[in-house]
């Protein structure tokens, strides 16, 4: 009951997308600040992880409660997400772990800029002189630290250590180092510029295409209609279900391990290789339920209104 009673409290964090989030009372700060200091423990948040082998290039080297995913190419890597503050130097000795070089990291990704997901990049930055990647509409709120979220912004607890960002991408923008490729696509609601990442990898001679989905959490407190948290809110979480309905992955690869189920396909994974992380009825099923949440809470705002 502890453990659910999180996720309904505390969406906006964990990014698990559940019907508590259908209302949108105004955010209490000593509550979230609570909840967030009980789900880091509760989730395991901030604890190290081991590393693993994925599929094809990606290998995971996040916590054990945030997904943190490294894309080992050819010349250098890539990483998408760096966990909580704090984080840093336990992904630095997971990459370690596998017997890559930090010092490879070329480009660091993320799903979001808020703190579970971009707590590390500040530290991996000044460790490996990586070039920290945005989509324009994300810039500001990561450089800001957090400071210019719509909705967690006046909360020193929900901060990160700000950096700039040294390359700013456009939707659908492909990244390529060397025999890596990745495409950006802008997945927004959920922050201004939520970003989905899709590729492909090579394993055991098959080819799987990846996805890194994003975007759909609504948190509890963001306005749809009446005084919208930003301008265009609605239309881009319906933009976003209409992208990520089309997209048709082998393998989807969630930034939160308890939704995703990591300790139970890795155990499968030592058995079956790739094939444990093939899901594509799960990820059909996800954006079912992630969209039918939505519409249920549009539903509700529009009947406020009127």
């Amino acid at each position: 009951m502890l453990k659910r009673f999180l996720i309904l409290l505390f969406a906006s964090i964990s990014s698990l997308t559940v019907d508590a989030c259908l209302a949108a009372p105004p955010v209490n700060t000593a509550q979230a600040i609570e909840t967030l200091k009980r789900v880091r423990t509760v989730y395991h948040w901030d604890e190290a992880a081991e590393p693993f082998r994925i599929v094809g290039p990606i290998y995971f080297v996040g916590t054990r409660g945030l997904g943190a995913f490294l894309l080992h190419g050819s010349d250098g890597d890539m990483l998408i997400n760096t966990g909580m503050p704090g984080s840093g130097p336990m992904i630095e000795a997971s990459i370690r772990k596998l017997g890559f070089d930090p010092g490879q990291l070329k480009v660091l990704l993320a799903g979001h800029a808020h703190s579970s997901h971009v707590g590390g990049h500040a530290y991996l930055k000044k460790l490996t002189g990586a070039k920290i990647a945005f989509l324009k509409e994300e810039q500001e709120l990561f450089e800001s630290g957090g400071g210019k979220d719509f909705l967690y912004g006046g909360i020193k607890e929900f901060r990160f250590d700000a950096s700039d960002v040294d390359r700013v991408l456009e939707d659908e923008e492909v990244i390529t180092l060397g025999d890596l490729s990745v495409q950006v696509l802008r997945t927004g609601g959920h922050t201004h510029g939520a970003t989905t990442y899709a590729m492909t990898g090579i394993d055991g001679g098959k080819t799987y295409h990846i996805l890194f989905p994003n975007g759909t959490t609504i948190n509890p407190g963001v306005q749809l209609v009446s005084q919208p948290s930003y301008e265009g809110i609605m239309e881009d979480y319906q933009r976003t279900f209409e992208i990520l309905e089309k997209q048709t992955p082998d393998i989807w690869l969630h930034y939160t391990n308890e939704l995703h189920g990591y300790r139970e396909r890795l155990a499968r994974a030592k058995k079956t290789g790739a094939r444990a992380w093939v899901d594509p009825e799960g990820y059909r099923r996800w954006v079912a339920e992630e969209k039918r949440v939505f519409e249920k809470r549009l539903e509700s705002d529009l009947l406020l209104q009127r």
